[in-house]
């Protein structure tokens, strides 16, 4: 199943510095695994925001939301999700 989902981090700016250094360090490498392995395929930055565009495939809503909310920064997001579905005038289909 494919998802398009926006993300957009609105991380406290009285955060410790040292705490959030950390967080984004680990918010990363978790979506690096995630590319690496295909569940996140395409990821694009919102030029002027700190938000993304990203597509998901995954088996399931459930595993959707668990991959979501395992994001180190999940607590600090505005995440929607949009399922997709294939197009039919898509050459590709």
């Amino acid at each position: 199943m494919l998802f398009h989902v926006r993300m957009d981090v609105r991380i406290p700016r009285d955060m410790d510095l040292t705490v959030r250094e950390e967080t984004v360090a680990r918010e990363k490498a978790y979506s690096q695994e995630l590319q690496r392995s295909g569940k996140w395929p395409q990821i694009w930055r919102i030029v002027g925001e700190y938000s993304n565009y990203s597509i998901f495939d995954v088996e399931s809503n459930d595993e959707l939301h668990e991959i979501l909310s395992g994001l180190p920064l999940f607590p600090y997001m505005d995440i929607t999700v949009t399922p997709l579905a294939t197009h039919p005038s898509d050459v590709k289909a």
